[in-house]
């Protein structure tokens, strides 16, 4: 639990953003924003552009401002994002593993929040697809689709990213009673688990499979320095991500795996607290990612949160144990604080005539732009400070 101090924080800290993004969603209330250009939110509403992967982050900041506030101008603007993203329903080449990322916090939350049977349809049609990506031979989800010629051969590849996209089965299961979507969440998740983190904890970013016969085949280095290395956004989302598969299933793997993943990403924080692209790139490459720190403190508080209800539990059943003295800080949430509180003084724009909170994010260390704002990393920073202060609408 957070003492005093750290609550005052987190409250200071998350009423500065609803201020800032009181004036930031009146002028960006017609777009579906990824990054900005000289402090304007771009538009990814556009046709070429609405199956975006990330389209569903802007309208999932909008509701848990609304959750937060109960302003009608937030929950507009997330119902507004919500619609648009029907295009994307009706375009089989526009859905892939992302599902949960473009859904869960706009139709899953609208549903959550409201009860609207449209944004259940909407939530389910995306789950089923996403379940349609199953690869029964390697019990595994695939990523990315291969409609472009000359594109790499995709129908093997899984990737890290998409256990946080599993908690959409898991919702899609909670509310039909399907037993496939568990299950298919359920194998994908052990065969991430035993395919994608290294026993130093680190992670894969992408694993090829035998598509015929299963069986990994090799991991490429994705979005990372290289084959081998840890990209930092692949470690956050593998944290975070198991860490809801065991909150979702109780399964003791998942737990296991968020702590070891946990612990690297913990024992590899920079003194400085800023998050490097990769925690294996050169000490004279000097790119961050601050996507990366606001994600993995939102799974680092989660799985604090997690262990200290085993420890609750524990203790009900007998008290006379000692497993962990009482009033001891968890080491996950304060890294996880460590993290946010850096991000707070050194990276976020509080101006707020400029659209963007956090500065000096990356989506990939080969990639020729890097350190620009990026939504995500917006989002999950206000979703941190949500948890802290105990008012997140919970999406996951």
């Amino acid at each position: 639990m957070l003492g005093q101090g750290k609550t005052e924080w987190a409250w200071e800290t998350l009423n500065r953003v609803e201020q800032k993004m009181e004036k930031v969603s009146a002028r960006s209330a017609h777009k579906i924003p990824y990054t900005t250009l000289d402090g304007v939110h771009d538009d990814r509403s556009d046709d070429a552009n609405i199956a975006w992967w990330t389209n569903g982050f802007w309208g999932g900041m909008m509701w848990q401002l609304y959750a937060l506030t109960g302003k009608m101008q937030y929950r507009q603007i997330a119902e507004e994002n919500e619609q648009k993203l029907d295009r994307v329903l009706m375009n089989y080449n526009g859905l892939d593993h992302d599902n949960g990322f473009r859904w869960l916090p706009t139709a899953v939350a609208d549903y959550r929040l409201t009860k609207n049977p449209q944004s259940k349809n909407r939530g389910l049609l995306a789950a089923g697809n996403l379940a349609g990506r199953y690869n029964s031979a390697g019990k595994f989800i695939r990523a990315w689709n291969d409609w472009e010629e000359n594109t790499d051969d995709h129908r093997g590849w899984a990737i890290i990213d998409c256990m946080m996209n599993l908690p959409l089965l898991y919702w899609a299961y909670e509310e039909t009673g399907d037993p496939r979507f568990r299950q298919i969440a359920v194998n994908h998740a052990n065969t991430a688990a035993a395919n994608f983190i290294r026993p130093d904890g680190s992670v894969n970013h992408i694993v090829e499979f035998d598509f015929e016969k299963g069986g990994m085949i090799k991991s490429y280095g994705g979005q990372g320095c290289g084959v081998g290395s840890s990209w930092t956004r692949g470690q956050a989302w593998g944290l975070y991500g198991f860490t809801l598969s065991y909150l979702h299933t109780g399964e003791t793997l998942y737990l296991e795996s968020a702590r070891k993943i946990a612990d690297y990403f913990v024992a590899n924080i920079p003194e400085s607290g800023l998050i490097p692209v990769d925690f294996c790139q050169p000490q004279e490459v000097t790119w961050e990612d601050s996507t990366a720190a606001a994600i993995a403190a939102c799974g680092l508080i989660e799985l604090a949160g997690a262990e200290e209800k085993i420890e609750k539990d524990r203790e009900n059943q007998a008290e006379e144990n000692n497993y962990r003295k009482h009033g001891q800080e968890s080491v996950y949430r304060n890294a996880a604080l460590r993290l946010l509180e850096t991000l707070a003084l050194m990276r976020v724009n509080w101006n707020d005539q400029e659209d963007e909170l956090l500065t000096r994010c990356t989506a990939a260390y080969h990639d020729a732009e890097h350190e620009y704002s990026i939504i995500y990393g917006d989002y999950y920073f206000l979703e941190a400070l949500m948890k802290l202060t105990g008012k997140e609408l919970f999406i996951w």
